[in-house]
């Protein structure tokens, strides 16, 4: 019997009809239907409040079938994680296109700005990142999401050491990046009561005029040097 057959009996022999908050929600995959529960309870009550048990409760599966696909709760928490480290992946692909000769002002500024385009677009996951920051520390030294940082730190560090790239560029491309992770990821604690689009627009034109090339001759202080 295959691994795929050994999952559908076990799935079959648990799942009991879903309660009323899991009705309606489109049917993936088991283990996409936990993570999918899971954030809802956590975005709800927070992680450390959330049970296995409820988690099992509200998709409708004895613990037996969770504990299938997820050993831990922690396992849970840091699957939800790498789903943030996902939206920006897309995003950092394009950091070859400015290694390869694109003007790194206009090649950044777009990068960003697809970087905020899934962020916002994806608000179940950065309230779980806003409402469990306590948790997610925990698992900063997690073997699993250290090797996933790892390739996107790899590139931020080559492109930032590129010396063909003013310095002058790459301080502006480096603080433009915090300033996206720091009032969006950190919106809820500082910025709470505005929209997270309107805070978007912010950024988008705060990253703008982070990056782009700066003339000296706009400036009477850097002129006077």
């Amino acid at each position: 019997m295959t691994e795929t057959e050994q999952e559908t009996l076990v799935e079959r022999s648990h799942e009991t009809p879903p309660p009323r908050a899991a009705r309606g929600r489109p049917r993936g995959s088991t283990r996409e239907r936990i993570l999918e529960v899971a954030l809802e309870l956590f975005n709800e009550q927070g992680y450390d409040q959330t049970s296995l048990r409820e988690i099992a409760e509200r998709l409708g599966v004895t613990k037996a079938a969770l504990y299938y696909h997820f050993e831990r709760k922690e396992d849970i928490l840091l699957a939800l994680h790498l789903r943030l480290h996902e939206l920006g992946r897309d995003a950092f692909d394009q950091l070859g296109e400015i290694e390869d000769g694109r003007a790194p002002a206009d090649a950044w500024a777009a990068l960003v700005d697809r970087l905020i385009d899934q962020i916002i677009a994806n608000p179940e996951l950065l309230l779980f990142h806003q409402r469990n920051r306590r948790a997610l520390e925990r698992i900063q030294d997690d073997e699993r999401h250290r090797a996933a940082n790892e390739d996107i730190e790899q590139q931020m560090r080559r492109l930032l050491a590129n010396p063909t790239i003013p310095l002058e560029q790459r301080v502006r491309m480096a603080g433009s990046a915090g300033l996206v992770a720091v009032v969006l990821l950190g919106a809820s604690e500082m910025f709470g009561d505005v929209p997270t689009d309107d805070l978007a627009e912010i950024v988008r034109g705060a990253v703008r005029d982070l990056v782009a090339p700066h003339d000296a001759a706009a400036d009477p202080a850097r002129s006077r040097d």
